[in-house]
């Protein structure tokens, strides 16, 4: 059976290493998301996701997180993984995301590494 979840080795998990990424991390703001990005202490790239509650009801949280960890696992940790870039990325939404398609959220995340691309790796 193929496994469609993010490895536990690619999630930042603590809330040390989130609380250091926003305190430390490369921001770049987009529309519907805070996309921060840092070199990862871990030695491998990592992604992390933050959904506010943003007077949402707990369904559209959940599709919207499900959606940001999908894009983080397509598309940021196999382009860090190829670049040999170890870094930590933290994907955070606003409350606009919660209007967002897919296409725009993916569009804004890859968007937003290219700008960051030159300063963490």
């Amino acid at each position: 059976m193929t496994r469609f979840g993010l490895p536990r080795s690619a999630r930042l998990g603590r809330a040390s290493e989130i609380t250091a990424l926003l305190r430390e991390g490369r921001r770049q703001r987009m529309p519907h998301l805070d996309v921060y990005a840092a070199p990862s202490p871990a030695g491998r790239p990592r992604l992390g996701v933050i959904v506010g509650r943003h007077r949402q009801t707990a369904v559209a949280r959940n599709r919207l997180k499900r959606r940001l960890r999908e894009i983080g696992r397509l598309e940021v940790l196999p382009r860090l993984r190829e670049a040999g870039c170890a870094a930590d990325v933290l994907l955070r939404a606003r409350p606009e995301a919660y209007a967002a398609g897919f296409r725009t959220l993916r569009g804004e995340v890859l968007a937003a590494l290219e700008r960051l691309w030159s300063r963490v790796c």
